[in-house]
């Protein structure tokens, strides 16, 4: 409880613009003390949050009972059935690296500490395998989950088959997932790493991206960031203190083919930093060189219906080399290839349709999001031709958190359904500290 000696330490997130101060915290060992803390909760009329790894915090858990997840970090493999168990608390590191001693990989994002389970509910973006295999929720076989009448059910396709199209997708709405049974794929390698180039190379450099992604296999998937990066000992010294494109290749062919198909891109312009090579899956991380380290983060992202030539002068004009802007990062993601294709056990991931993603990023102290919100903003602005209006569930951010802003992850009929099983599941709303999707009867 408040005051109480570790209150601060189970209470904190990674992203530290927000602040936990919930009535109580319950640090859950195994599955009892969370069925404990959501009966506690439900009997209370109190509100019921949860943190695992702290990435997905978008709103303060005041008042609530906050469950921390973090005790709860097993992994177990099946390499015989190509499978993983994961608990609610697993790093995606920790399930790269325990599926690579089997020769086997999961679906994974470009951050090596995030949470495979609140990953996964929320789609589960791969910049390495997800035009080649869908999304993470695609490859859900089981979960188990504690629901708001503090139940323990093990849910699948053909066990209450609505509650589990219904978490994938759904994300945090319907409960606790203690664990979650996920596929795992045949991949040991791929090529792939970063190109970095300076600011006065970015024409020929977007054009040479966007060349390469709109012909590029299903095995390839391409991304860029403009970096502006602090002059800083952790930042490698061609980047400290200047804009940088930041263009991310993961290719699961040979290096030979990978070669061939960015070879364009490298004769674009001299690259600061090519750290394109060989590399075993468990190194996927390098790609993005995501932070790893908590920091107070601000947020906006959307989906692109294109990325032309005009959408890449807009950008360039808007925040390009020059401008004068807080963002430290603006990225367009390529999406396509089978993340554009319904799965075969459907789910409630939408918004497939989309070739590309925008999302920008700033770091500043807690309490900021007002002051940064122009500077965000105007990057969706300047693409407004191309904005879809729609977005990707793990891609709302604390901006998102209206009921209007969380429908604009899903299809009206998905959205409805999602809150009639709500209704069911959950109809007094305990989950809401979330991209809340209210019960609707």
């Amino acid at each position: 409880m408040p005051g109480d000696e570790r209150y601060a330490e189970d209470t904190a997130t990674w992203n530290l613009a927000h602040t936990h101060r919930p009535a109580v915290v319950v640090g859950a060992a195994c599955v009892a003390d969370i069925q404990a803390a959501v009966r506690f909760a439900h009997a209370h009329n109190l509100a019921t949050a949860v943190v695992a790894t702290g990435h997905g915090a978008v709103l303060p858990a005041d008042g609530a009972v906050l469950i921390n997840l973090r005790r709860m970090d097993t992994v177990v493999i099946d390499a015989d059935r190509r499978r993983a168990t994961v608990g609610p608390a697993v790093e995606m590191q920790s399930l790269v690296d325990a599926a690579a001693a089997e020769g086997l990989a999961p679906l994974t994002g470009s951050s090596p500490n995030v949470g495979v389970v609140g990953f996964t509910l929320g789609g589960g973006l791969s910049p390495v395998l997800g035009r080649a295999h869908g999304y993470a929720a695609d490859h859900v076989r089981s979960a188990e989950i504690v629901t708001a009448d503090g139940e323990l059910r093990t849910i699948d396709a053909q066990t209450e088959p609505d509650l589990f199209w219904a978490i994938r997708g759904g994300k945090g709405n319907f409960g606790v997932i203690t664990s979650l049974t996920i596929d795992l794929f045949p991949v040991t390698r791929l090529y792939g790493g970063g190109l970095f180039y300076g600011g006065g190379h970015v024409g020929p450099v977007l054009n040479a991206y966007r060349k390469l992604a709109a012909d590029a296999p299903d095995e390839l998937t391409v991304s860029f960031a403009f970096l502006r990066l602090p002059p800083l000992p952790f930042v490698p010294m061609p980047l400290r203190g200047r804009f940088a494109v930041h263009v991310r290749v993961a290719y699961l062919g040979s290096a030979t083919d990978g070669e061939r198909l960015v070879a364009d891109l490298r004769a674009a312009a001299p690259p600061l930093i090519d750290s394109v090579v060989e590399m075993p899956y468990s190194a996927v991380a390098s790609i993005h060189a995501d932070p790893v380290d908590p920091v107070p983060a601000y947020e906006v992202g959307c989906l692109l219906s294109d990325f032309p030539e005009k959408a890449a002068d807009a950008l360039v004009a808007a925040v390009g080399p020059g401008i004068d802007t807080p963002l430290v990062m603006i990225e367009v993601r390529q999406l396509g290839g089978a993340l554009a294709r319904e799965p075969r056990t459907p789910n409630a991931v939408d918004n497939r349709d989309a070739p590309f993603q925008l999302f920008a990023a700033t770091v500043g102290a807690p309490g900021m999001e007002a002051a940064f919100w122009p500077a965000l903003s105007q990057v969706v602005d300047t693409l407004a031709p191309w904005v879809t209006g729609r977005k990707q569930v793990n891609f709302l951010t604390a901006y998102d958190t209206t009921p209007e802003a969380v429908e604009q992850a899903y299809d009206p009929a998905t959205y409805a359904r999602l809150a009639r099983i709500k209704a069911a599941y959950d109809p007094g709303n305990l989950f809401r500290i979330n991209h809340n999707i209210p019960p609707r009867d």
